[in-house]
């Protein structure tokens, strides 16, 4: 069963692109947009994370987290706290709310992405696949090696990113744009072509002699992992 996550922001387009990428990940997402909606959805079920923003109407994000330190259901409950706050004391007082992390806007998609699965690890293990496989190749999230057919391909970080941000969605397309958000980040101001500079090295490193290219290319749109490839093996 796939990790539960809460997402309480009243910023439409984050609340989507986080649920967007969270669900590209494999976990089960919901969302709300009040504080004070928030925590009666949290008296009603718990998940198994909780991405909660700091400015809220209805109810601040400080004010829920301190709350939810005080039920038995919630006092265990990982909190990544969102805030455009970045100052010292601002962080200060979040951890010591009853945060677990604290993220500061605006912050690197993958980034983020990174810091859920260490939070869960540590909380719900049973929750967070370390392994990505598709087809024959094989991702480990914890030593950032990859196989495939058994050899080992050399890659680097961002050919691995870009790798691991592909294979969590065989099949589906990404543009360039998207690509550059979910492995580069929304901070990073970079050409949209130096997506296909990386395309192109990914794939002369994990692609020998007459392998099946896993990377399909799709003309005026971007890239996708071949679902077919993930299923032929």
């Amino acid at each position: 069963m796939p990790a539960q996550i809460l997402i309480i922001e009243d910023e439409e387009a984050l609340s989507l692109l986080l649920r967007y990428n969270l669900e590209s990940e494999g976990y089960a997402v919901d969302a709300v947009g009040r504080g004070d909606e928030a925590e009666t959805r949290l008296r009603e079920s718990v998940p198994d994370l909780v991405i909660l923003d700091w400015m809220l109407p209805g109810l601040s994000g400080i004010e829920l987290c301190r709350r939810l330190r005080t039920r038995p259901e919630t006092e265990r409950l990982p909190v990544i706290m969102l805030t455009a706050r970045g100052d010292e004391t601002e962080r200060v007082r979040g951890l010591a709310t009853g945060a677990d992390d604290y993220v500061v806007k605006p912050f690197s998609v993958p980034e983020l992405l990174a810091r859920v699965r260490a939070l869960l690890r540590r909380a719900k293990p049973e929750h967070v696949a370390t392994l990505l496989r598709a087809g024959d190749i094989e991702l480990d999230r914890e030593t950032h090696r990859v196989h495939r057919a058994g050899r080992e391909v050399h890659l680097g970080p961002t050919e691995f990113r870009l790798l691991e941000f592909l294979m969590q969605s065989p099949g589906r397309v990404f543009s360039r744009e998207q690509l550059l958000d979910g492995v580069w980040g929304q901070d990073v101001y970079i050409d949209e072509r130096t997506v296909d500079v990386h395309v192109g090295r990914l794939r002369k490193a994990i692609n020998r002699g007459r392998q099946m290219d896993p990377i399909r290319t799709v003309r005026g749109a971007g890239y996708s992992f071949n679902e077919m490839f993930a299923r032929a093996h």
